[in-house]
Formats: structure tokens, sequence, C-alpha cells
């Protein structure tokens, strides 16, 4: 079967991780090779990342550039600073290369509308790593939903707290320290709470409004913010994310990274199910999720586990294998939305319309 051949832009540490090791399948100990990808080469500002990739078996380029003027790559996944996603992604579908970019696409909505205009006059696929719906998990929720499970459902809970930028080197990197970044909670996991609330529920948000947490932080940006939301179909749902929350160490903090639907029937709970985890064995907490009946609860079991990450990677190749390109809309509107809880937040919470995708 054809393989898409993929540079990776940025290798820190989620990159050499999640995205190499996990996405891509370069632990070997871990992972059988991907049937339609396969990245062969990386590039970081940080030269001295240099020995961690060529340890995986990936060529090392001087720069972007060079990796670019490779005829050898097809694809490149974006994995740097948020700042310099929609230039380099520029860059990239200008070179001919597909694109996959770690969330958000860009900064500012003027420069992802751009990108998914300049990625359809191309012909290339461009897509953003909302990784999340590729859990089972999660896909298991919206499909509990769907089929009545829960009854009607009319409300919903998502949640990302944990402790980051108390201490002064979290304090002083790029998701704390420039508001310009869009990270802080709602940049940073407030967007994966609304992306996932509209994969669950399979509906647009409409509109928001949101106001930030007090502030107890030595952070340039939000500690936290609570999000209230309205879908296309109605369901009104919520969002509490923050980086000022200690919930007792890792364990704690992982497993509650989740939601709490909540129908006429019954509330499904999720826990762990929003986060970098899959729901493989050897991970720091497994994934649960939970249907409470009130008068009886029973753990919901999955499928096959699938990796979330090797999820966007082979949608994207097989986009291109197919020739049918990825657009990058959803990636637009959720920094729409994005957007419009700072918005809110800085007009005393009132309610922020947003348009559905239309792309």
């Amino acid at each position: 079967m054809t393989k898409i051949k993929y540079g990776l832009i940025g290798f820190g540490g989620i990159a050499e991780n999640r995205i190499a090791k996990e996405g891509f399948a370069c632990d070997a100990t871990r992972f059988s090779p991907l049937q339609n990808a396969e990245l062969i080469g990386a590039t970081d500002i940080n030269q001295a990342r240099q020995a961690a990739a060529e340890s995986l078996g990936l060529k090392w380029y001087a720069n972007a550039e060079t990796m670019l003027a490779d005829p050898e790559i097809q694809a490149v996944f974006v994995a740097t600073n948020n700042l310099s996603h929609a230039a380099i992604a520029t860059t990239a579908l200008e070179a001919g290369k597909a694109v996959i970019v770690e969330k958000p696409i860009a900064t500012t909505i003027e420069d992802a509308e751009k990108l998914c205009l300049l990625a359809k006059e191309k012909g290339l696929s461009l897509t953003v790593d909302h990784m999340m719906t590729k859990n089972v998990y999660n896909v298991k929720a919206k499909e509990m939903v769907a089929n009545g499970t829960l009854g009607q459902v009319n409300d919903g809970c998502f949640h990302m707290e944990f402790a980051y930028g108390y201490d002064d080197a979290e304090a002083a990197t790029w998701r704390c320290s420039n508001w310009d970044e869009i990270g802080g909670p709602i940049g940073d996991v407030a967007s994966h709470s609304m992306y996932m609330a509209e994969f669950i529920f399979d509906s647009p948000i409409v509109e928001v409004c949101c106001v930030y947490y007090p502030k107890v932080m030595p952070i340039k940006v939000e500690d936290g913010a609570y999000v209230r939301f309205k879908l296309a179909n109605g369901i009104c749902a919520s969002a509490k994310v923050a980086f000022c929350e200690y919930r007792g160490g890792l364990g704690g903090t992982l497993s509650n990274l989740g939601y709490e639907l909540y129908g006429s029937e019954a509330i499904l709970r999720g826990y762990a199910t929003m986060f970098q985890l899959s729901g493989h064995t050897d991970e720091p907490v497994p994934i649960r999720l939970e249907l409470d009946k009130v008068a009886t609860q029973e753990s919901v079991q999955v499928d096959e586990i699938c990796n979330i990450y090797q999820g966007i990677v082979t949608e994207h190749a097989q986009s291109i294998i197919d020739g049918k390109p990825l657009t990058g809309c959803d990636a637009v509107h959720n920094l729409q939305l994005v957007a419009a809880c700072h918005k809110s937040a800085r007009n005393q919470g009132g309610i922020i319309k947003v348009g559905a995708p239309t792309c």
C-alpha cells in the first residue's frame, strides 16, 4: 500500500513522545508500522533535539526550509509554538506539502482562513490535531448519546483542570507568558473541550459566554475560565478549564480530565477521556466510562483500542491517497470559539454568537 512520507517540524516532548513514537509508530516496541504513513525526518530550532530524533531512525534536517525542499517529503506535521503555526504551515503549503498542524491552526482567525483558502487553491490536505475525537471511549460516548442510552440529553460538563504555571520555569513558557500565543487555559484546553462537545453532541456551538477565574497565579495569561455554550441542536453545556487546580497529583489530575453527559434516563461519566491518552494498558491511569442510572452504575466497555494520534495521521494520509483533501474548516471554527470566549470574559461574561462552520 502507498505510504505518505512525512516530516515533523518541531521536536519537543509532545512531538517526540506522542506524535513520533505513537502517532507515527516510531516506538517499535509498542506499535506496528502504519499502513499508509511513514515519518522519515524531523527538525527543530533546538539542535539539541537531533540525537533524540536520530535515535528513532529519523533523518535530521538543519531547518524547516531544508526539509520542505526535499522532494521525498510529501507532507509535514507542524508541532511548534502557536505563534509560528500559520507561517510554517503557509510555507509548507506553498512548497506543495500537505499539512497537519498542532492546535490551534493559527493565532488569528484571519490567518486561519487564509491557510484554508491556500490549501484549497493548492489542492492539498490540511487538518489540525483534534486527536481526542479519535479516542474510542469518546466515540462510544457519542454513540450512546445518539442511540438514546441516556434518554433526552440536555446538559454536559467538560473539564480540564490542573496545575501548570506555579513553577517559575512553567510560568515563563509561551503557554503562560504571552497572550498572543493563544495559550492559557482557554486556548490550550477549552479549545479541546469545545470541539469535544461538538463531536459528542454532533452539533456545532453557536454561542458562548465566559468568565475568567479569580487571579491567584504568577502567570500573565488567565488562570482559568468557566465557559457556558449553546449548540445548534439546542443543548446547553459547559467547560471548566484551569491551570490553577492541584487535583492531588498526577493520578487525580489525569482521571479528572473528562466529562459528565446528563440525560433524562442516565448520566455518562468519562474519566481521563480528555487528554493525550488512548487507553493502552501501559498508560499512567486507565480511561473509564461509567453509566450511572442513579439506582445502578455500570462500567462501559469498548472495542479494540486505537491510538488517537495514529487516528489523526492515518486519516490525513488516506485523504492524500484518495485525492480528497481535508479542509481545516473545523480548526477555523474552533479558533473562532476561543476568540469568542476571551471577548465574552472581557465583557462581563456576555453572550457571543458564533456562526456554524461554513467551509
